[in-house]
């Protein structure tokens, strides 16, 4: 993998930059570069054909001063270990942003999961989470959902942890089912936070809601999620994409006719009454918000003069690259930064950890109102750091963020 391409060194990166703003001494500068654990773990799973295959995994936590860690397990077969670094540490960044006591961790195993039955994916998780015990554990280590994993993946660890303790611990995963102590309002979490940040935004940028028109790339959970969400509070969706093409209709569509659509066809493509549009020319439209909620490095140095948005919600993670970033800031875009936008999911994962913790669970109206306070205060804090460094909404977040993991180290100190 080239040094250029390298998640981890530009997490590392990112990390050097913010340190010389919050004037960092290089000690402590290293600490934050770098993992606090990691294990690698290699493995034997039976499969169908009743032949054995290795298969090799990651748990990385990345620092732990402000609680214990948390992070998704993803499985795909390019997931390598600097991969699941640079994840840990953007999820440190993440919980930190949005307040929430906990370090980043993140986990994953190289596989490929379309090729793989249901009684193989089962075994290959227990016999995973069996590996990462030793670090894993409610008071320690949380893991949650990602690429390719979901509410089943969630269950097996959950039970195998279980199992190993001799009754049943709830709080050692969050995304799992409802019916084994799931949190409600989960699903909707990173889009509701997302439309929580973006209405704030639009208070900031003096933009009236109930007017605005909103352009969606990426028509998935996310996605449609915040489409339906902001229509709701009165906004426009004029344009939305998916990974097979785009439709826009400038008197607007109803996103969850739009779902509907999708749901049946497979495809946003040829939604009734509107003209198809491409995912690139999507990304130029002459809209109030642009949500990106699809793949990374879609506004780049090459078409990031052309966005037109007076407000990017990066719904997805890295939808903007640095180049874009700083043309973005110069045309007077407000660019809303992953680590700030999405952590709406991260949120109700600590609330579900906590109700698992207490076993005392909420109703969906008590987790949207407490998801709604935690991202406020965090939006208004990002922007105070924003307004008065006069820096972007992206190196503001990580500011914050890093400002309160560096207090919460010199705070506790070096053991020993």
């Amino acid at each position: 993998m080239p040094e250029e391409m390298n998640p981890f060194k530009i997490a590392q990166s990112q990390v050097e930059a913010v340190a010389k703003i919050l004037k960092l001494d290089a000690g402590m500068t290293e600490f934050l570069k770098n993992p606090q654990r990691e294990l690698h773990v290699s493995f034997p799973v039976r499969m169908d054909d009743g032949k054995y295959k290795v298969f090799k995994g990651y748990r990385v936590q990345h620092n732990m001063v402000r609680g214990p860690t948390k992070g998704g397990i993803r499985y795909h077969p390019d997931t390598n270990i600097d991969e699941v670094r640079a994840l840990s540490m953007w999820m440190t960044w993440k919980c930190a942003v949005v307040g929430i006591p906990y370090g980043g961790a993140k986990g994953g195993i190289t596989c490929n999961p379309k090729q793989m039955s249901q009684g193989e994916l089962e075994r290959v998780t227990r016999r995973y989470a069996s590996e990462i015990s030793i670090i894993m554990g409610p008071n320690t280590d949380i893991p949650a959902p990602d690429v390719y994993t979901n509410a089943q993946t969630m269950a097996w660890i959950m039970d195998t942890y279980s199992m190993s303790k001799g009754y049943t611990v709830p709080a050692v995963i969050t995304g799992k089912p409802i019916a084994l102590g799931g949190s409600k309002g989960r699903n909707e979490a990173t889009a509701r936070g997302c439309v929580f940040v973006v209405r704030e935004a639009c208070k900031k940028m003096k933009i009236d809601l109930k007017k605005a028109t909103v352009a969606v790339q990426g028509y998935g959970n996310a996605g449609s999620i915040a489409a339906y969400l902001l229509a709701d509070m009165g906004a426009k969706i004029v344009a939305v994409s998916d990974s097979k093409g785009g439709v826009i209709n400038e008197r607007g569509m109803d996103p969850r006719k739009l779902i509907a659509h999708k749901e049946k066809t497979g495809s946003v493509v040829k939604f009734p009454g509107a003209k198809p549009i491409s995912n690139q020319d999507l990304l130029e439209l002459k809209v109030d918000i642009l949500i990106p909620a699809a793949l990374e490095n879609v506004i780049t140095e090459k078409n990031a003069a052309n966005v037109k948005a007076k407000i990017v919600a990066e719904a997805a993670n890295g939808p903007t690259t640095p180049e874009a970033d700083r043309i973005l800031f110069k045309k007077g875009i407000l660019v809303l930064p992953d680590i700030l936008a999405n952590a709406g999911g991260v949120t109700v994962s600590y609330f579900e950890w906590v109700q698992g913790l207490y076993w005392l669970f909420w109703t969906e109206d008590e987790v949207n109102k407490k998801l709604e306070g935690i991202m406020v205060d965090a939006f208004n804090s990002v922007y105070k750091i924003h307004d008065e460094k006069k820096i972007n909404m992206r190196q503001a977040a990580y500011v914050l963020a890093m400002g309160r993991v560096v207090d919460a180290a010199k705070l506790r100190g070096f053991y020993p």
